[in-house]
């Protein structure tokens, strides 16, 4: 979607002297944007009785972000030991952290344990017996398998590898009470990017559903349901955007019912990454270049390393040229970066003002798994984040990477062996 008006009227009047002082290319996120938006969350779940939003850290996985998030009362999904870790260095622990892996390994249970502990959200009924201790609360992640269809991110949830499946579902409750289990929670997710409110509210009542089902069976109740992210933003101006009021209002109106049914609310989690700061966040970058071929190719000093998502998905992503917002000329044009990728493309055949070298770029809506995406393919160095804080200042909280940094990891106490395997002649 493009930038709200706000972050515009911000950020527009101070984009060149950014520019000039910290160099392109550099990721900068919004903190007032990501506010209101916190806020709405807030607001769009008031009619359940506690409601907690668990960002979902992937998508951004920056302290200085992190910290807004902490400050508006919400807590962490994380899905690794470095997401642990990063969240536990601004102070989040015990229940503000929810431990959400897959082929989850001994250490990772163990980081997931210590320090106060995290919520655990097991995603395999194999995994149980693995949990060197099981914790007083548990959870489980759901996968309904033919019973639900997901969407073209995340896929069909019978070919997903996320969850355990229906048939399984009470059986592994049954054997994490066995081991000590006795506060319980039920999760899923099933969709990525998804703007459609009625897909998400089938999904709280499908848990709800499923919630007394297994109470029946086990005879245990649930302290929160856990419908997952996925909430979806209009990266495409033509995009509709998801109806929150309406999406928490129904919702609501599902937990309500639950509780009349059963005498009790359980609390009601979410675990939004993309469509908490997605927006709020754009890639700035100086065209380097111009190519005239069989395509015109405006080339810039960012690529696919620092925003994988139009290569890998072949993801849309608005574009701007603020020097030249009043321009009535376009001209179609592939927007390239440096990559030895054909791929590296961040818009193909895409009709923009005509642009010169030495003019800032402007791709829209990188606020989430943009730089968390990053790679290093071709020795390509992830850029530098900056926030425009609420103050208006402008604040560098991540440095672009250097060489120092790519070839660091070739840097190590000599080590070798001279195996004695049988029969080595």
């Amino acid at each position: 979607m493009p930038m709200s008006q706000g972050f515009e009227s911000r950020l527009y009047p101070i984009l060149n002297e950014v520019a000039d002082h910290f160099g392109t290319p550099f990721h900068i996120y919004d903190e007032t944007g990501v506010r209101e938006t916190g806020e709405g969350l807030i607001s769009a779940f008031s009619g359940v009785k506690e409601f907690k939003e668990f960002y979902a850290v992937k998508a951004l996985p920056n302290p200085a972000v992190l910290s807004i998030m902490q400050d508006m009362g919400f807590g962490f999904d994380c899905s690794s030991i470095a997401e642990l870790v990063l969240c536990r260095k601004i102070g989040a622990a015990g229940d503000a952290l929810m431990f959400t892996s897959n082929n989850t390994s001994f250490e990772e249970f163990q980081a997931a344990a210590a320090e106060g502990g995290s919520i655990l959200n097991l995603d395999d009924i194999s995994l149980i017996p693995k949990v060197p201790e099981m914790p007083e609360l548990i959870c489980f992640r759901y996968n309904p398998g033919p019973r639900r269809t997901g969407n073209e991110i995340i896929g069909d949830p019978v070919a997903s590898k996320y969850g355990v499946s229906h048939d399984q579902i009470i059986d592994a409750y049954r054997t994490a009470k066995a081991r000590g289990a006795k506060r319980f929670g039920l999760h899923t997710m099933l969709a990525s990017n998804e703007r459609n409110c009625e897909y998400m509210v089938q999904t709280a009542e499908m848990l709800l559903e499923l919630a007394e089902e297994i109470a029946d069976a086990l005879g245990i109740t649930f302290e929160f349901i856990n419908i997952g992210g996925g909430l979806g933003i209009p990266y495409n101006p033509d995009d509709e955007q998801l109806d929150l009021p309406v999406m928490g209002g129904k919702i609501a109106e599902a937990f309500a019912a639950f509780e009349a049914r059963n005498g009790y609310m359980p609390a009601l989690y979410l675990e939004s990454g993309r469509y908490m700061t997605g927006p709020h966040g754009v890639l700035v970058a100086r065209a380097i270049n111009r190519k005239e071929i069989y395509r015109t190719y405006v080339g810039v000093d960012a690529c696919m390393s620092a925003l994988m998502r139009p290569g890998m998905y072949g993801a849309y992503h608005q574009i701007t040229v603020p020097s030249k917002l009043d321009s009535r000329e376009t001209e179609t044009v592939d927007l390239v970066g440096s990559l030895c990728e054909n791929n590296d493309k961040f818009a193909i055949q895409r009709a923009l003002p005509p642009i010169s070298d030495g003019d800032l770029v402007l791709i829209h809506d990188t606020g989430a798994h943009g730089h968390s995406m990053g790679f290093n393919y071709n020795g390509k160095l992830r850029p530098k984040e900056l926030l425009l804080k609420t103050d208006g200042t402008v604040e560098l909280i991540r440095r672009e990477e250097t060489l120092e940094d790519h070839f660091a990891t070739l840097e190590f106490p000599r080590d070798s062996i001279e195996p004695a395997a049988e029969g080595k002649p």
